[in-house]
């Protein structure tokens, strides 16, 4: 008998130092990535490098910079990208956004000045100091294109006029003049506060628009023409509209 429990005790021990050392070499990225985020955030990504074999919202934590915890943040639900490997977790939208009941009975889940840190297994992943609210969202008129010359491939750099969702970088495109989309491979960079995309065959010269569908959003679930403050409505929405910023290619100048 004390053999048996011995041996239990063993595999127990063996098990759990198992699943630490297996979640320690499994640490996700975090998305907003950037240092700040506004205080009606609706959304927080983990992407990790293998597809966790377990729940997570349960090891994760979003606490204030002092140690005290943030009260149930998060909505009990785990949202997976196809591969496993992307984790979305929503803060609760009654909380978020102003004027519905649940802000009113439990309080707004994050409030500008604050300073919050992200945890999972008790470790801190993320810290975030806490902006004012962003009620408009994406503003693509105010997006800049840093200008590239024709017979390279180049990088295209677009700067945002602010951080967009990380998992948006395929909702933006390169079309040419024919309205055909450019072959090449986009991402978005640190802070998600740029676009960068590398065309699969040289610029050449021409007429080209950067392509935005209207469904982008940024953390906080705004889209470009339509916040998530927007009064809610029984009528049906119209269709979101894509949107598009025209620029040109031209050759490299020469030297005299």
């Amino acid at each position: 008998m004390q053999a048996s429990r011995l041996l239990l005790a063993a595999w127990v021990v063996a098990t759990s130092s198992g699943a630490c050392l297996a979640h320690a070499s499994n640490v996700p990225s975090v998305h907003p990535s950037g240092s700040s985020v506004p205080a009606n955030l609706l959304r927080v990504s983990l992407v990790f490098p293998n597809a966790p074999a377990d729940e997570v919202l349960p090891r994760i934590a979003l606490s204030h910079a002092s140690g005290r915890p943030v009260d149930r943040p998060f909505l009990p639900q785990e949202l997976w990208s196809p591969d496993g490997k992307t984790l979305t977790l929503l803060l609760h939208p009654g909380r978020v956004k102003t004027d519905l009941e649940a802000r009113r009975t439990l309080g707004p889940i994050l409030e500008e000045g604050d300073d919050v840190v992200l945890s999972l297994d008790g470790q801190p992943l993320k810290h975030w100091r806490v902006d004012r609210a962003d009620l408009q969202g994406p503003q693509v008129a105010a997006w800049r294109i840093a200008p590239v010359a024709s017979a390279s491939r180049r990088a295209l750099v677009v700067t945002l006029d602010a951080a967009i969702d990380a998992r948006a970088a395929e909702y933006i495109a390169v079309a040419d003049a024919q309205g055909r989309r450019l072959a090449g491979t986009g991402h978005l960079g640190p802070g998600e506060t740029t676009w960068v995309f590398v065309p699969a065959a040289p610029w050449r010269v021409g007429s080209y628009r950067l392509m935005v569908r209207g469904t982008l959003e940024d953390p906080s679930g705004n889209r470009p023409a339509s916040p998530f403050e927007s009064p809610t409505s029984s009528a049906v929405a119209a269709p979101p509209a894509d949107l598009s910023i025209p620029f040109q290619i031209t050759a490299p100048s020469r030297s005299p």
